[in-house]
């Protein structure tokens, strides 16, 4: 392959590659990309991509062959990649199904493609309580309690298992999508919202009815629960973020589908239902007295015969329910978010006990057709007093970074930005509940945090959505779930150092369509030149890989 100077791409031996951003192919090339690898760096004209064996695990999942990725980047390289790189990509997509879980009477068959690797996972000590007895040169038997374990650990240790051993049905559960919704419109599933579904479900033989489905804030992923629970009729238990996203969950179960009251059920601190389809979230089922006991809600896992269990924000999925998850291998699991990125760097981890990613749609492309709102993201950058650049110099890094997020000059820019919106239902988001009570008093609009009474919360979201509230202060209680279509501009005040699923999950607070096609607005405030920069560089990250550009203003 000569060199291609018209093509944005360059591809290292590392396994990195740098996409230039100016040119026609930027986008595509961009949207090729983010289906086996990941963004790590951001900078204006190059960006850093890197593919790792996760990504390519999770790509190999969904269906995209070694070949495809190769094809790929050799397509869009602006010199010949690498020798080393399409050999790497082989190799380790080819570990995706070397190792097949079975079923196998009332036990489970870890099957080996090659004797030899057999014959290696024998000899690895971390698997010497979790295989049995052998079965010939190329199987091992597995107890049918060990499945999540084993998989939890191969995968860590390179070798990831397609497992194909099936399901337990659940209790039979009769339902349907609803023809209408309350208004009168008409309801179905989006064609993004059936292709997820299927994806989820697979073909016979091909591992289906486990894994995770991407899609963006405002997308519908809650739908696509509902279509998976249909498509299935199986006594289902969702698992949501909090209560707010509970009572989303039950209203719109109730509303899009033929269930009634009597079939849906709440397991939370006020009320224990067992029923059909059961909401929880994940606090109560962590909950637990004293740091040396057990976390007693988790019962709730074995309190029914679940064939379907739904894990809302799978990205945020807590280290009790992970255990819990390796002993429901025999269930279906379906997980969903909108970023597969998770801050404690457990995402193998969901690979392995939820399952793999199963459907993945750019942001920008569901925004180009028309099902999510256009968006414009601006970084305002704003500058310490005086005496606060004292305060910053003499203090520690993680003093630095709260007296950065925490900047009194930012209160002027809210103000400015409020009123360029005026008329625009706002929503101001921050992490520090100090810092918002202060712009609220001095602004003159409700704050809703943690500690906010639950009807206080729900009457201020549906001031908010009536108009009689046009400005709305959110802590972190609203990263997750809060369903406010009418959103149309979020000011993000401070943030949780460099959280990537946190910038996607505000950003999705407004990217439900608007009335007349009206634009959303995205407004990052950062103090210039502080730690706070630094992080909103990482935070942008997905944004960026999304196909998010910021522009940046200086703040006055």
């Amino acid at each position: 392959m000569t060199f291609q100077p018209q093509n944005p791409l360059i591809v290292q031996s590392d396994n990195t590659a740098l996409l230039e951003t100016v040119g026609p192919h930027y986008s595509e090339v961009r949207d090729a990309l983010m289906r086996f690898a990941e963004l790590v760096k951001s900078p204006e004209y190059v960006h850093t991509w890197r593919i790792t064996p996760l990504s390519l695990w999770n790509a190999a999942a969904s269906g995209l062959t070694a070949d495809a990725v190769v094809e790929t980047l050799e397509r869009w390289a602006k010199f010949p990649v690498p020798e080393s790189v399409p050999t790497t990509i082989r190799s380790t997509m080819e570990r995706y199904g070397r190792l097949t879980l079975l079923r196998d009477g009332d036990w489970l068959r870890l099957e080996a493609d090659d004797d030899v690797l057999m014959l290696e996972l024998r000899h690895l000590k971390p698997l010497a309580e979790l295989l049995g007895e052998a079965l010939g040169d190329n199987a091992q038997r597995i107890h049918p309690r060990r499945r999540g374990e084993l998989k939890q650990v191969l995968v860590h240790l390179g070798h990831p298992v397609r497992d194909l051993a099936g399901y337990d049905d659940g209790d039979a559960l009769e339902m349907g999508l609803a023809d209408t919704l309350p208004d009168g419109s008409p309801l179905g599933l989006r064609p993004y919202q059936r292709e997820a579904v299927d994806a989820f479900m697979g073909s016979p033989g091909q591992g289906g009815g486990c894994g995770v489905v991407v899609l963006p804030c405002g997308a519908g992923k809650t739908l696509v629960g509902i279509g998976a629970m249909i498509r299935l009729g199986m006594r289902t238990l969702i698992l949501c973020t909090g209560n707010t996203a509970l009572r989303q969950w039950k209203r719109e179960i109730l509303e899009k589908t033929t269930l009634t009251e009597a079939d849906v059920g709440e397991y939370t601190s006020r009320v224990k239902e067992i029923r059909a389809v059961t909401l929880t979230t994940y606090q109560i089922l962590t909950w637990r007295r004293d740091r040396r006991s057990e976390p007693p809600h988790l019962k709730v896992f074995h309190q029914a015969n679940w064939g379907l269990i739904v894990y809302d924000e799978v990205h945020l999925l807590p280290a009790p329910i992970f255990r819990e998850t390796a002993w429901l291998q025999a269930r279906r699991r379906l997980g969903l978010t909108a970023t597969l990125i998770r801050e404690d760097g457990l995402e193998t981890d969901v690979f392995a006990l939820v399952g793999p990613k199963r459907f993945d749609m750019p942001w920008r492309r569901l925004e180009r057709q028309g099902w999510i709102a256009t968006a414009r993201c601006v970084e305002v950058r704003v500058g310490l007093s005086d005496a606060d650049r004292v305060k910053y110099a003499t203090a520690s890094d993680k003093i630095r970074f709260r007296v950065a997020s925490t900047n009194p000059r930012k209160g002027p820019v809210v103000e400015q930005l409020i009123e360029r919106h005026a008329g625009e239902p706002t929503l101001v988001i921050g992490t520090y509940i100090d810092q918002l009570k202060w712009l609220g008093q001095r602004i003159g609009f409700p704050v809703i945090t943690g500690k906010t009474p639950a009807k206080t919360r729900e009457r201020l979201y549906e001031d908010f959505k009536a108009g009689r509230e046009p400005v709305l202060g959110l802590s972190k209680v609203g990263n997750f779930s809060v369903d406010l279509p009418d959103a149309a501009v979020a000011i993000q005040i401070s943030g949780t150092f460099g959280s990537r699923q946190e910038e996607a999950q505000r950003l999705g607070r407004i990217l439900r369509p608007k009335s007349g096609g009206r634009d959303a607005t995205f407004y990052t405030l950062v103090t210039a030149e502080s730690r706070e920069q630094d992080f909103a560089e990482r935070r942008q990250l997905f944004l960026t890989e999304q196909g998010y550009p910021y522009r940046i203003e200086v703040g006055t």
